[in-house]
């Protein structure tokens, strides 16, 4: 029962003051929106990107096929289908995808599903097509661990809370947050059991190449624990769907779903060890477990943030915002609800934005390479932004070029224009130095428009061409640039004399990929280039001055070229 009282006078005028400095606070979060950039997806559970400098983004359906997309999200194709699944649907299927830090080396990959029959939890491992750098090869599959499933009274595997979300830490080590394997109450213990894996946070060094494919760090918090298993490096959680780490902290964010009351988010600071529990069954939130015997498991660490029912019923985690796109949103771990379509903007002190109108269905969050933050839910992935500071609303799906004997003909088709004012054509001689060439009008149609442009010149030389999209506010968003090729014969590579931490790369053949070494003869840098040319910068801050050879692998073998690195 709860009491009704008045506070003095004094009491009143702190908590108007608290409440009055929450509201500035909150004033200060950005606004979001939602700007669609992928459609005709069918239940994006997982976007993630390879961490391998391409900028690429996968998208993880939950039937089991994982597609690729290039920067400026463009459909590559296919990556991946996991078969051996049990039919998706509900709570099971194709649930994750992660990349091995040094998967630009080793082309590992890994996936978590529901296996057929038993719908057992499982974690795999792909290697990346030794052909095509958009392609896993998928007689590669081989099972790091395989956690079974808790049955009913008449033997049937119960289908849900089966978690599913695959990150490597800050360390090189894989994490992945397990469900305490389904029903209600969890009628087994078994986020509380040590000798199962439901329910826990998971931590592997996957560095073995022999079965089971990976070993126990010996910094564990169980290994000297005969009653928990040595691969568990916290327990206590229910339905941990979709967690992350923050990419420039390394902390730790898990949002849990919660059963009939509350949902939650626990944090854990970088550098923090495990051992911890974060709670269930004992607790659903920050209360005891409506329905269940009062308990106190040890080690508890309580979440930092919870909701109740009357603004959702099932949580999805997303990420800490580290792009420079939005200045105002770094910093905040955002969150959202699945049936509400509420979304949390949260602090590490557990301060909250409450902010209404996401798409329903919101499955998951992702995050590309620079930081760029997208959410996938129904069957469209979305890109988050700030109302504020949001770019030019238009949704480029193709970006080409024709070259004829007196023109050019660029051609470019859009899928989404809102706001849209014009295009403006630009064109280069170098690649670097661009000058506009033409204009074209936006159709504003919302669903996007085809358009083309001549641009009448010598087609004899190389020329670059970019398109610069321009709303009726001014902003503005440009493409990826495009070349055309001269006919007469020119150097396959050209480098430009490094400049501000960086050296310029021309390719002006198609190459599978570069890599640049260092007068000892070792690699400093390694690239795929998916046997693609064009323009694109090499980051040099940190190297040493002196002389550095870059070698670009093409199919008549490999091509060299010396620079001098003199940063003053």
């Amino acid at each position: 029962m709860q009491k009704n009282f008045t506070p003095p006078a004094k009491w009143c005028a702190i908590l108007l003051l608290a409440v009055l400095a929450i509201q500035i606070v909150n004033a200060q979060a950005p606004t979001l929106v939602y700007q669609p950039v992928i459609s005709g997806l069918s239940s994006p559970v997982d976007i993630v990107n390879a961490g391998d400098g391409t900028n690429r983004i996968f998208v993880v359906q939950q039937g089991g096929t994982i597609r690729v997309y290039d920067q400026s999200l463009t459909f590559l194709g296919n990556f991946l289908t996991v078969t051996g699944m049990v039919t998706a649907g509900g709570e099971q299927g194709l649930l994750s995808l992660a990349f091995h830090p040094n998967y630009n080396a080793n082309g590992y990959l890994y996936v978590y599903y529901t296996s057929a029959p038993s719908g057992a939890v499982t974690v795999a491992r792909y290697t990346r097509s030794a052909t095509n750098i958009n392609q896993a090869d998928p007689a590669s599959r081989v099972v790091l661990l395989s956690i079974p499933k808790p049955t009913d009274g008449s033997g049937n595997p119960f289908t849900n809370h089966n978690g599913g979300k695959l990150n490597f830490g800050p360390e090189g080590f894989l994490y992945f947050a397990t469900g305490d394997g389904g029903s209600g109450n969890d009628p087994f213990n078994n986020a509380q059991d040590g000798s199962t894996l439901r329910g826990k946070m998971i931590r592997l060094n996957v560095n073995n190449e022999n079965p089971p494919y990976y070993f126990v760090p010996p910094d564990n918090p169980y290994t000297s624990d005969p009653n928990v298993l040595d691969e568990i490096w916290a327990l206590g959680l229910r339905n941990p769907w979709r967690w992350s780490f923050d990419k420039a902290t390394g902390d730790m964010w898990i949002a849990d779903v919660g059963q009939g009351t509350r949902e939650e988010v626990n944090f854990r600071p970088a550098g923090a060890t495990g051992g911890i529990n974060y709670g269930w069954r004992c607790f659903e939130g920050m209360i005891p477990t409506p329905g269940v015997p009062a308990c106190s498991p040890p080690n508890y660490i309580p979440p930092i943030f919870d909701y109740t029912h009357a603004f959702g019923i099932s949580i999805t985690g997303g990420y800490v915002y580290r792009g420079t796109e939005f200045p105002s949103l770094v910093g905040y771990f955002i969150a959202g609800d699945y049936i509400s379509g509420n979304v949390w903007l949260i602090r590490s002190d557990g301060s909250s934005t409450l902010q209404g109108g996401f798409p329903s269905s919101l499955f998951t969050f992702g995050q590309a390479e620079d930081g760029t933050l997208y959410a996938g839910a129904g069957g469209t992935v979305y890109k988050v932004a700030t109302v504020a500071e949001a770019p030019t609303p238009v949704k480029l799906i193709s970006f080409t070029l024709r070259q004829e004997s007196n023109f050019n003909q660029i051609n470019w088709k859009t899928a989404l224009e809102i706001n849209a004012r014009e295009f403006s054509i630009e064109s280069s001689n170098d690649g670097i130095n661009f000058i506009e060439v033409g204009k074209v009008p936006a159709s504003q149609q919302p669903n996007g428009s085809s358009y083309s442009f001549r641009h009448f010149i010598s087609a004899d030389k190389k020329l670059y061409y970019r398109l610069n999209s321009i709303d009726n506010d001014g902003r503005s968003e440009y493409s990826r640039v495009i070349s055309t090729v001269a006919k007469t014969g020119e150097e396959p590579i050209k480098l430009y004399p490094p400049t501000n931490s960086s050296v310029l790369v021309q390719l002006n053949k198609s190459v599978s990929g570069i890599r640049i070494v260092n007068v000892y003869g070792q690699v400093v840098h390694r690239q795929l280039t998916g046997n693609s040319s064009g323009l694109f910068y090499i980051n040099t801050s940190g190297w040493k001055n002196g002389v550095y050879v870059l070698i670009a692998d093409s199919g008549e073998g490999p091509i060299s070229r010396k620079f001098l690195l003199d940063n003053q």
